[in-house]
């Protein structure tokens, strides 16, 4: 992958979104675990909808370790796989409580041994919270990156190591917001918006619709 290349798709978009961020809302790095793990499979605004009402009532990590079962999965159900969702947080908040003091670790070696955590939900918390290069691999990343053949890998965990290896280590987390913006406003999933698209001429996807 010419360096050139990455370089002008990264700065085009830069350009295009200066102001991409997480559309998940949080206030501490506990919220945004959670609120990743609730967005599997889900909007990131569906997911700001059930936070909204979620973090009043549960704000440390012994409030979810000690949350019935059957009420949480209520108080998620909109979110969708909400038995393994729950599950998982309630496991979660456990473990925070009995290996990290109730604070969420600030490692990657941490973050994956949590119930729920895979390397996607623990590079947003590395890139977001705690200022740590991390390339978060989202399906708006995954989408982006095969369709501009910045990646070929199938699996999301294979992307993130090939992205990291094109786009320097400081400019990791950076380049995922501006992907993953790009993968929600115009690179979308079915029917792109090539004809506005400010990086159309350095694509050469088969998904690619230009209308006259």
């Amino acid at each position: 992958m010419p360096e050139e290349r990455v370089e002008k798709i990264l700065s085009r978009l830069e350009k295009a979104y200066p102001n991409a961020k997480l559309i998940l809302q949080y206030k501490n790095p506990l919220e945004l675990l959670f609120a990743t793990i609730l967005a599997a499979q889900c909007t990131d605004e569906r997911v700001n909808k059930v936070t909204e009402v979620l973090f009043k009532k549960y704000k440390t990590a012994k409030d979810f370790a000690t949350a019935g079962q059957d009420v949480f999965e209520q108080e998620i159900r909109s979110t969708g796989f909400y038995k393994n969702k729950a599950r998982n947080i309630i496991a979660c908040g456990k473990e925070l409580v009995e290996r990290f003091g109730g604070k969420v670790p600030d490692t990657m070696e941490d973050l994956v041994t949590l119930p729920g955590v895979g390397r996607k939900t623990a590079s947003v918390l590395m890139g977001n919270v705690f200022r740590k290069p991390a390339m978060a691999v989202d399906t708006h990343v995954f989408r982006v990156s095969h369709r501009l053949e910045l990646a070929k890998a199938n699996d999301p965990d294979k992307v993130e190591q090939e992205l990291c290896k094109i786009i320097p280590r400081e400019k990791w987390t950076r380049s995922c917001l501006v992907l993953g913006t790009h993968g929600r406003h115009t690179c979308v999933a079915r029917k792109p918006h090539c004809n506005v698209c400010v990086v159309e001429k350095l694509c050469n996807s088969p998904d690619k619709i230009l209308s006259a």
